[in-house]
C-alpha cells in the first residue's frame, strides 16, 4: 500500500481556510469585527509560532457554528468557497494531488481545520478521504464542541491510525508514505512517513528539512 497525505492550509492552499472562514463571517456581519478579528489574527499567529492551544482555538472556532442552522451555514459556505477558497487553490497543488491519484496511491488530506470548512475543499481537489477535526453534531446541527481527538500535531497520527484501522489497515501494512506540509506543527507526522516533503515551509520546518535532507517544494 502506498499512502499520499496532504496538509491543506498553506500547503495545497496559498492561504489558511480556518483564518479565511472567520474573516468571511466577520465580513458577512455574522461575527463582530472588533471582538473577533483581533482574536482570529492572534490564534493564527500562535499557530504559526507553534504555541497554539488547540482546545482554546476550537472553542473560538466552533461556537459560531452552533448559533446558526446547518442550511444557513451551508449557504454561507458555498459563497465562502467562491470568494475565499477558489482564488487560493494552487494549480501546482491540483497537479500534485492528481499525480498521486493517477498512480493509484491512497490519498487523504490531513488537516487541523474542521471538516465543515474543509470537506468541500477536499472535494474540489478530487480527494475522497479527509482526516480533519470533527465538530460535534446532534441531529445534523452543530453543538459548538469538538468530537473526539482534534487532528492537530500528534493528534494527526492518532486520527490517521484510527482511519487506517477503519479500513482494516495498520501502519506496518503501508509500504511507502508521503506527507506534504508547510508547518512545524506537522513535524510528528512528517517524521513518521517514509517521504516527508516540506512545502513552502515556515522557517522552523525549513531549517529542519535542510538539516535532515528532506525535499523542499513550492506549490505557489
Amino acid at each position: 500500500m502506498r499512502l499520499a497525505l496532504f496538509d491543506l492550509d498553506n500547503t495545497l492552499l496559498a492561504g489558511d481556510s480556518d483564518f479565511e472562514w472567520a474573516q468571511f463571517l466577520i465580513e458577512q456581519g455574522v461575527l463582530d469585527q472588533e471582538v473577533y478579528e483581533a482574536r482570529n489574527q492572534a490564534f493564527y499567529d500562535q499557530y504559526k509560532a507553534g504555541t497554539l492551544d488547540i482546545h482554546e482555538f476550537l472553542d473560538f472556532q466552533l461556537k459560531p457554528l452552533a448559533r446558526h442552522t446547518r442550511s444557513q451555514l451551508d449557504a454561507w459556505h458555498r459563497e465562502f468557497m467562491q470568494r475565499k477558497i477558489l482564488p487560493i487553490v494552487t494549480a501546482k497543488g491540483r497537479e500534485l494531488v492528481k499525480r498521486h491519484l493517477q498512480e493509484a496511491d491512497l490519498v487523504a488530506i490531513v488537516t487541523a481545520t474542521n471538516s465543515f470548512v474543509t470537506r468541500p475543499i477536499a472535494q474540489e481537489f478530487g480527494v475522497e478521504h479527509l482526516i480533519a477535526t470533527e465538530p460535534e453534531q446532534v441531529n445534523g446541527e452543530f453543538t459548538g464542541k469538538v468530537s473526539g481527538t482534534p487532528s492537530f500535531r500528534e493528534g494527526k497520527i492518532t486520527r490517521l491510525d484510527a482511519w487506517l484501522a477503519s479500513r482494516g489497515v495498520q501502519w506496518g501494512d503501508v509500504t511507502e508514505s508521503h506527507f506534504y506540509s508547510d508547518s512545524l506543527n506537522d513535524l510528528p507526522l512528517l517524521q513518521r512517513v517514509s517521504h516527508p516533503v516540506a512545502v513552502d515551509p515556515d522557517p522552523t520546518l525549513k531549517a529542519h528539512a535542510e538539516r535532515h535532507g528532506w525535499p523542499i517544494l513550492s506549490l505557489r
